[in-house]
């Protein structure tokens, strides 16, 4: 859930300032605690497909998995970035130096794609293990003919 949560703060940052100046520190840090989940998650389900009959459902999903790391390491550098050019715009814009500020258009639109991406990327990684992990735990779970008579009894 941390995941599409940060791709959506990500992506409202990156392509509204004032967006990012509110969220301030909590950007980064939601991404960097979804970042340190990633792991732990995947290592559960790791011990949940050592602990299993051999499926190839659960196995995929456990690949599945592996992948999303990538996705999730993206999302924290890029919140990062947004966080800290956030906080620069503000200081940089009393100056009348010709580099390249945060406000700066050409800039924000870099960043804004590549967060973007990013964030389309990991949560459609993320509902691809989600979906695979459904059908992991579903399969043959149920009748596919109702049980009990039409009048409910």
């Amino acid at each position: 859930m941390l995941i599409p949560l940060t791709a959506l703060a990500l992506v409202a940052a990156a392509l509204w300032p004032r967006a990012a100046q509110r969220l301030g520190v909590l950007l980064p840090l939601v991404a960097f605690i979804a970042l340190t989940s990633v792991p732990l998650t995947t290592h559960a389900g790791e011990w949940l497909e050592r602990h299993v009959a051999d499926d190839a459902l659960v196995r995929r999903h456990t690949e599945l998995g592996d992948g999303l790391l990538p996705w999730a390491l993206g999302l924290f550098v890029l919140a990062a970035v947004v966080w800290w050019a956030g906080r620069r715009a503000p200081a940089e814009s009393g100056q009348g130096g010709s580099g390249m500020r945060w406000s700066a258009l050409p800039v924000r639109i870099v960043v804004g794609v590549f967060s973007l991406a990013v964030a389309v990327g990991a949560v459609v990684d993320v509902y691809r293990i989600s979906d695979s992990g459904a059908k992991a735990a579903w399969h043959d779970a149920y009748s596919k003919t109702a049980t009990g008579s039409a009048d409910g009894s």
